[in-house]
This record gives structure tokens, C-alpha cells and sequence, in this order.
């Protein structure tokens, strides 16, 4: 069989960076080219690689991938090669919770956040996540663990271990756990 590629993805704003740091962590091989700084909004990280952001345009690069984690945001999942296998960490976080962090982050660095209403927002994600959910469901090359940000920043050392279980690899998952910090969760809902 061959290696898959491990993706973390989910909503912006949705712990991806914490996922690609607990990964790091725990020694898997990460695939960021540090291009986006560390700031207040995110201040250990964001872990991206910006060619991911061209994967509709060119994706052949992601057959060097394999045994090896990036960071694909939900909306871009649909451009990834087919013909590759794919182990996902998706992360999951209360919609409400994901519009507060992106106004704030907007609003440090003086971006209009009120082009468009939170109701509407809420019901473009909402549909968005359920034809990604979908279109995960229906790939055969696809395995897909959905992780909870509430619950990971709860008991990270429990999610390090899920991740582990489901990436079928060794890792350091009390040095994943460690990465896990309870204070950047700023942005509550409920």
C-alpha cells in the first residue's frame, strides 16, 4: 500500500496551526515554507505552504507528499490529486466561535469585517462543511478523523493518542499534547 499524504485541514480558524504543531511534535514530517509569520492573531504559527493555495491550478507537487503533513484548507480538499491516498485530520470548531476569531483577526489588522452579515456566513459555512463531508465520504483514497477543538484543548493527550490510533504511526503524543495551550482559546461561544 502506498504512504499516504496526511492533511490537516477544516475551516480557517479552526486550530489547524495547533494540529500542524502537534504533528510536528510528534515527529511527523511537516511541509510549511514559513512565508506567513507568526502574529498576535496566531502567534505560534500558521504552518502553511503557498502553493497549496494554487492546487486547482497545479497539483502534481503533492505526489512528493507522501509521509508527510500540510496544511489544506476545507475549500481547496476538492483539488487534490485522486490518484493519491490521504489521511485527513479535520479539524472541527463551533461555527459562532470561527466568525468571532476571524472578526478580531480582521479587525487587528484594520480590514473591513462587516462586508458580509454572520447569518450569512454561518449558512455558507454550514453548507460548505456538508458537501465536504460529503465529498470525503465518497472517496475511496480518503480516510477522514474529525477532531473537536473544544475537546482537544480539554484533553490534548486524549487527542494526541486519536491522532496516533488513526495516522497508524508512532509518535510522541505527550510532546503533541504539550504544544496544546488552553489560553489561545480566545474566542468562546456558550
Amino acid at each position: 500500500m502506498q504512504q499516504p499524504v496526511f492533511l490537516v485541514s477544516g475551516l480557517p480558524r479552526s486550530g489547524t496551526s495547533m494540529m500542524m504543531k502537534m504533528l510536528e511534535a510528534g515527529g511527523i514530517e511537516i511541509v510549511t515554507d514559513h512565508l506567513r509569520q507568526a502574529d498576535d492573531d496566531n502567534p505560534k504559527g500558521y504552518y502553511e505552504l503557498e502553493k497549496v493555495k494554487h492546487l486547482q491550478n497545479d497539483a502534481r507537487w503533492m505526489h512528493y507528499m507522501r509521509g508527510k503533513a500540510l496544511k489544506v484548507v476545507s475549500s481547496l480538499l476538492f483539488y487534490v490529486p485522486l490518484s493519491l491516498p490521504y489521511k485527513v485530520i479535520f479539524m472541527r470548531r463551533a461555527i459562532g466561535e470561527i466568525l468571532a476569531s476571524q472578526k478580531k483577526m480582521l479587525d487587528s489588522r484594520g480590514e473591513d469585517s462587516n462586508t458580509v452579515s454572520d447569518d450569512v456566513l454561518r449558512q455558507k459555512y454550514e453548507t460548505h462543511l456538508e458537501k465536504i463531508q460529503d465529498w470525503i465520504a465518497a472517496r475511496r483514497n480518503v480516510e477522514c478523523l474529525y477532531i473537536e477543538y473544544a475537546e482537544i484543548l480539554k484533553d490534548p493527550l486524549a487527542g494526541a493518542r486519536a491522532v496516533q490510533e488513526f495516522l497508524g504511526q508512532p509518535l510522541q503524543i505527550e510532546a503533541m499534547a504539550a504544544v496544546v495551550d488552553p489560553d489561545l482559546y480566545r474566542n468562546r461561544v456558550g
